[in-house]
């Protein structure tokens, strides 16, 4: 019994080690990923499922086992459908990494991925949120960086126009009938307005962010795009990337947009 408890250990290497610590590490990042929704309970079944398998396969019952086994594997499927959303987030995230962000600005220093120079108007789209912010006219509007947001520009209405202030302003006048979305602005040009956005599940925000920062926030959660939220009861403008929120002065938007846009 001794000599096979000694046994187990020698066979022990570091990369097991390292290999359980990675596993580990991976679960805590889908807890995390998970926590405070109702997949929760589907992430708690799975990793349940999972032990049972591994002590039932360790047991050599083997009716058990292949009906645990094939179900794994059939409903691995199933479990992508089902964490779309979550898996969507966790992959967003590992790309918004330093390490990420390092390959990256490698593979654009060698030449296979090529940064096309914007001739974006950011002094329109500025001088139109600081005149909507003191007139107090609420406003979301997106800038698309690597992603092009194409599925968010298919619920909306397509304009396809050059940008300039006074378009942006009737745009998102209270009477306008596509004051009310999102206006998604992409290839320098604004591409559609009245755009449907996800709505972020995050239950720890400021109670006075409505609908329009938490749709700014969503979207933002499961893509590049910088999002500019005019406050329609305060006037207050919030730049937002990568669901954190940056309150702004309108002498400082433009500045912070060039901020944000150099980190992708």
């Amino acid at each position: 019994m001794s000599e096979l408890f000694v046994n187990a250990f020698i066979h022990i290497r570091i990369w097991d080690v390292i290999d359980i610590l990675l596993v580990g590490l991976f679960f805590y990042g889908l807890y995390y990923i998970v926590r405070g929704t109702t997949a929760i309970k589907i992430f708690f079944s799975i990793v349940a499922l999972i032990v049972v398998l591994k002590i039932v396969t360790a047991l050599q019952m083997e009716l058990l086992t292949y009906i645990l086994g094939a179900f794994v594997n059939v409903g691995f499927i199933a479990l992508i459908i089902i964490f779309q959303p979550e898996i969507r987030r966790f992959l967003l995230g590992i790309g918004n990494t330093t390490i990420a962000e390092t390959f990256r600005h490698f593979l654009t220093s060698i030449g296979l991925i090529y940064n096309e120079e914007s001739n974006l108007d950011l002094d329109s789209i500025c001088d139109a949120c600081a005149s909507m912010s003191q007139d107090k006219v609420g406003a979301l509007i997106l800038l698309t960086q690597e992603s092009n947001l194409n599925e968010i520009i298919g619920t909306g209405v397509t304009i396809d126009a050059v940008i300039s202030k006074p378009l942006i302003e009737n745009i998102f006048f209270k009477n306008s009938p596509l004051h009310d979305g999102a206006m998604v602005i992409a290839n320098d040009k604004i591409a559609a307005a009245r755009c449907i956005l996800p709505i972020t599940q995050n239950t720890h925000l400021p109670g006075s962010y409505g609908l329009r920062h938490r749709a700014g926030i969503g979207i933002t959660e499961n893509s590049d795009c910088i999002a500019l939220v005019v406050s329609e009861e305060t006037g207050s403008i919030r730049v937002i990337k990568n669901a954190k929120v940056y309150d702004v002065k309108a002498a400082e938007m433009k500045a912070k947009i060039k901020e944000l846009s150099s980190k992708k």
